[in-house]
């Protein structure tokens, strides 16, 4: 389940990539258009911009934009920063490995097999939708798939 920080994360950075060119948004221009908190969004802006995905310039004229195009920006980028592994087990998480204490053996897990092709899923999806793909930007990708 996304958390609502991640939700806000999302929100935000689909608000930065609807601006043309180069725009900077301030953080209660963004807060207001999509009616987030300001000072949770300030907190969640300044992590994205720690992680490289948003660029910030102080002072008069200042705000925040993406910090690359929307295209490069995914889904499953944006959940790892902002609520950690997508995988229901550590088990199967490909980032955050780790064995289950209570695991006999991995390879003959039921359990892992399928949380594992679960992982698979969400990941594929989240890794493979960008901003720009759910803005209906992402034309490449939507002819490739037709």
């Amino acid at each position: 389940m996304l958390s609502q920080k991640c939700k806000y994360a999302l929100q935000a950075l689909l608000v930065l990539a609807r601006e043309p060119g180069d725009g900077l948004l301030l953080v209660s221009d963004i807060a207001e258009r999509e009616h987030l908190p300001k000072k949770f969004l300030e907190a969640i802006l300044l992590e994205l911009n720690r992680n490289g995905l948003v660029r910030s310039r102080r002072g008069r004229g200042g705000g925040y934009a993406l910090a690359k195009p929307a295209d490069l920006i995914t889904f499953g980028q944006v959940v790892r920063i902002m609520d950690g592994p997508l995988a229901p087990l550590s088990c199967v998480s490909v980032n955050y490995y780790r064995r289950c204490d209570d695991c006999r053996d991995e390879l003959a897990c039921e359990i892992r097999k399928v949380m594992r092709r679960v992982r698979d899923a969400i990941a594929g999806e989240l890794d493979g939708t960008s901003l720009a793909d759910a803005l209906g930007k992402g034309l490449a990708k939507a002819v490739l798939e037709s």
